[in-house]
């Protein structure tokens, strides 16, 4: 019995994208990009003192070939970031990007659905380039009015769900409902908060721990 036509051209483009796919994750390196705001940049530590620098320690105490670059800028938005990543992904080629946006668009009030859109077009651009994607999931305190805060909170778990991306529900779980893991102006962690915030990101790298034990 022949195998129909339809069949062999179905077979051929499935076989197209998977080395298109195999291609474009071959050509990343084994980086690690951060793409943050103040509580990725060491806002208010001393230098090296960051929860990024801790997991470039663990990565080194595992004798992992990946390094890590941290593009985060204190203040940075995700218009920001979403400006900044095309230059980053081509010069970095990164295999992992980590997004950790979005509370400073929340501090200036910005709709929540710009946000989505830049998140959702910093996703899709990181992963055309074969690179996979952790989300951070940020949430803001009730004072910003319910509505907002309910919908700012909802819109991290339905972009990494609508992706297909990890997510870390919440980047600041064990420590924001605790004022002594903050510094003075109580919006930044300090250097106690950040083994905490570790934990919480590489708790969350769990489906990449077999990856980072080996070159791409």
């Amino acid at each position: 019995m022949r195998t129909p036509l339809l069949t062999i051209n179905k077979c051929v483009t499935g076989l197209f994208c998977l080395l298109i796919s195999i291609n474009s994750w071959a050509n990343t390196n084994p980086v690690i990009l951060v793409l943050g705001d103040s509580l990725s940049a060491e806002y208010g530590l001393p230098r090296g003192s960051g929860w990024v620098n801790l997991l470039e320690k663990q990565l080194d105490k595992d004798k992992s070939p990946w390094t890590v670059f941290n593009a985060s800028i204190s203040g940075e938005t995700s218009s920001g970031g979403l400006s900044r990543l095309p230059a980053l992904l081509g010069q970095k080629k990164p295999g992992i990007v980590m997004i950790e946006l979005g509370a400073n668009d929340a501090l200036r009030g910005l709709p929540v659905i710009q946000t989505e859109s830049n998140l959702r077009m910093m996703i899709q651009m990181s992963k055309k380039t074969g690179a996979r994607v952790l989300l951070f999931g940020i949430q803001i305190p009730t004072n910003y009015g319910q509505s907002y805060t309910a919908q700012f909170k909802k819109l991290y778990s339905q972009i990494a769900s609508e992706e297909r991306i990890e997510l870390l529900p919440f980047f600041l779980e064990g420590v924001a409902t605790k004022p002594s893991l903050f510094q003075a102006d109580r919006l930044h962690p300090n250097i106690e908060a950040q083994r905490i915030l570790f934990k919480n990101v590489w708790g969350s790298m769990a489906p990449y721990k077999n990856l980072l034990h080996k070159p791409l």
